[in-house]
């Protein structure tokens, strides 16, 4: 169906929309699942610090919440992004921001297609997912 994207508490940046829009839709068609309603929410820390305590109870910064409205197979979501934590997550990890922003990205709707990241198991799923992707869709 549609990503949409909106900015909040951050200057405004270039979003690559449509290479976005088609590793997320490659994305979700590998896992087997169709593209529902997803909405992308690119905020500061202060915002996303503000969702996390609200919503979830969490009182520390992150770099992605996804809130899930998937239904069967059709994944639909928001996702909120802390471009600060990208940012930041880049400089610690010695990646360029834009992978780490892909990586960010992958995560939440890895999420949303059902990948949890709890436990060591999971976690370690989940990054092997990251990576994957990254290699596929964009380092080629």
């Amino acid at each position: 169906m549609k990503i949409q994207y909106y900015l909040e508490e951050i200057p405004d940046f270039k979003i690559r929309k449509k290479r976005i829009n088609e590793y997320l839709s490659r994305l979700i068609e590998e896992e087997g699942k169709k593209l529902g309603e997803i909405t992308v929410i690119f905020c500061s820390d202060r915002y996303l610090l503000t969702i996390n305590k609200e919503f979830l109870n969490r009182d520390h910064y992150t770099d992605v919440i996804a809130f899930d409205y998937c239904r069967e197979d059709t994944l639909s979501g928001d996702l909120f992004i802390s471009i600060e934590r990208v940012r930041e997550n880049a400089e610690t990890y010695h990646a360029e921001f834009e992978n780490e922003l892909y990586r960010v990205l992958f995560h939440g709707v890895l999420h949303l297609a059902g990948y949890k990241d709890k436990s060591p198991d999971e976690i370690k799923e989940m990054r092997k997912k990251e990576d994957y992707y990254l290699n596929k869709l964009v380092k080629k």
